[in-house]
């Protein structure tokens, strides 16, 4: 059987809505930003002919570099201290160890890097290339908070750690990129055990009914989410996306069960 073509590689890569870093500057800060120490362990994530690939080999201790697409592959430069994978990255096993992952992602996987990221009990940090609009959204920089955010918060800030022209591309997408950072705290903001806890009270205020999250709180916990509220500065209005994360910490250290 031929090999694909480079335009069939093209047509795919278009087809997950991944656009490949050309700026070298860009590529360089996007490292930079990603590596937290000289000897860390860094996944990288979508390699391609490895333009961040060989921004990041000098920064880290050692690269791990996914790349699906075996003729892209071929392109990676040869290192001791870089291992290419041919596989896929969402169905990969995290590191016995701590470790970083880095990535200009395809855009149509960018839901399920996350998730995997989020799920793997030794990641320290994450550092992703995404749409812009997403890098806000999960940030809060719009002003409102995802669930995804605000249930993870207690173990992970989000941060939005810069933007990426769209000219920086090839091909060049419709929007520019959004550098969207995950670190895991050194120490959790909600203990393990009360973990279940806290993760009901954020789905029953995502789901719940009223218009606000005050409503749904009176609704579940009655009297004692009015002076919850008051602490929280909450207003009886606010819907639930334009509650920060730390009005949740001061409701669930009023009402979560003792």
């Amino acid at each position: 059987m031929a090999a694909p073509s480079r335009r069939e590689h093209t047509r795919a890569r278009r087809t997950l809505g991944q656009n490949f870093l050309a700026d070298p500057a860009a590529a360089r800060r996007l490292a930079e930003t990603a590596v937290p120490h000289p000897r860390a362990l860094v996944y990288e994530v979508g390699a391609g002919r490895g333009h961040l690939t060989r921004e990041l080999l000098p920064l880290c201790g050692r690269l791990v570099a996914y790349e699906i697409d075996v003729g892209m592959a071929a392109h990676l430069p040869k290192h001791a201290r870089l291992s290419v994978r041919t596989e896929d990255f969402l169905a990969a096993e995290p590191p016995n160890e701590d470790f970083a992952v880095a990535g200009n992602i395809p855009y149509a996987l960018t839901a399920g890097v996350v998730r995997w990221c989020l799920a793997a009990p030794s990641l320290r940090r994450a550092t992703l290339l995404t749409q812009i609009e997403y890098a806000r959204k999960r940030t809060g920089d719009y002003g409102r908070w995802s669930r995804l955010t605000v249930l993870t918060w207690p173990d992970f800030t989000w941060r939005l750690a810069g933007r990426v022209p769209r000219g920086s591309f090839r091909p060049a997408p419709r929007v520019d990129g959004g550098v969207l950072q995950l670190e895991r705290r050194p120490v959790p903001l909600v203990r393990p055990g009360l973990m279940p806890a806290w993760r009901r009270l954020v789905e029953d205020g995502f789901t719940g009914k009223g218009g606000s999250l005050h409503a749904t709180l009176v609704r579940r916990h009655g009297r004692r989410a009015h002076g919850a509220a008051r602490a929280a500065r909450l207003g009886e209005d606010v819907p639930v996306g334009e509650v920060w994360p730390e009005q949740w910490l001061t409701l669930f250290r009023l009402l979560a069960p003792r």
